[in-house]
């Protein structure tokens, strides 16, 4: 699935000692600024080889060097034995210990769903480090619906006998979330998700996370981050939304275009939370923002 010739992996220890993984395309000599690449909550660095590979190969202006990392429990990371560790103000830490160890000081910064709060608390706490930023899928509010949704299968999941399988099984749980993927796509899905072990198909995260989901009373409202995110208000900022999103609400896109003077949107059609990255349309505009953005 990783195209190896532009790509290599690093394993940097976390500040409890936990081994970490990044992802990293490109040379460090690149002078383009590079870009930072935060997934998902059950997601990998995986889910942005295809956009690394266009931003190494110099689709965004320059040739540029990415890093894509992997939180703990999560793809080629270690698991925690203490599921109380996946939380986000360690993963938080955790992002800070890799992008020191790897020499990167400052960025065009892209987090997906999870990946996007990290970025609202790394804007606090480094602001100086982001050049730009990109949310996908991802803002200050946060909608009851979609988090509830994804409690009903992070960390639950059922085995899978073989790929055939494992499409079918990922089609059923997101198939109402996207609705024009190709077979190739959900295949890539399936893979992005799963993975062949000794022992048959695991995802490819700790089911162990799915702690992390239950300290949420989705019976009160969600705590907002406005303030964070008024916090991005110096830097361009580009936010992707799935057009069938319940994460995501297009109420909120609009208010964050009100209260942020470089703000941007881009609707990704038939897909919901969080979109893939995967279609040319979504790779042009990104590759595009990241050009006009950052040097």
């Amino acid at each position: 699935m990783i195209d190896e010739s532009i790509a290599q992996s690093h394993f940097i220890s976390a500040p409890d000692g936990l081994r970490l993984h990044a992802r990293e395309y490109g040379s460090r000599l690149l002078e383009a600024t590079p870009v930072v690449c935060l997934p998902g909550l059950a997601r990998t660095a995986a889910d942005f080889d295809t956009l690394a590979r266009a931003l190494a190969s110099g689709r965004a202006g320059r040739p540029r060097r990415v890093v894509a990392l992997d939180y703990r429990g999560r793809g080629l990371s270690a698991r925690d034995p203490k599921p109380a560790n996946y939380d986000l103000r360690v993963e938080n830490a955790d992002i800070l210990a890799c992008l020191d160890c790897l020499g990167v000081e400052h960025a065009v910064f892209l987090g997906t769903s999870r990946g996007g709060l990290h970025i609202l608390m790394l804007a606090a706490i480094r602001p100086a480090s982001m050049k730009a930023v990109i949310l996908n899928d991802i803002g200050p509010v946060i909608e009851a619906a979609g988090l509830a949704r994804i409690r009903t299968y992070v960390g639950r999941l059922p085995q899978p006998g073989n790929w055939d399988d494992a499409v079918d099984l990922v089609k059923n749980v997101m198939g109402a979330q996207f609705t024009n993927l190709s077979e190739e796509e959900w295949l890539s899905y399936a893979m992005l998700t799963f993975e062949e072990t000794g022992d048959g198909f695991a995802t490819r995260y700790d089911p162990a996370l799915m702690k992390s989901l239950e300290a949420y009373d989705l019976d009160q409202p969600l705590p907002t981050m406005w303030p964070q995110f008024e916090g991005l208000a110096r830097m361009p900022t580009l936010a992707l939304r799935g057009e069938n999103s319940d994460l995501l609400a297009p109420e909120t896109v609009e208010e964050m275009a009100r209260r942020h003077p470089r703000f941007e949107a881009h609707t990704v059609a038939g897909q919901g939370h969080a979109p893939l990255i995967l279609d040319e349309p979504t790779i042009q505009r990104v590759c595009a923002f990241i050009a006009q953005a950052a040097a």
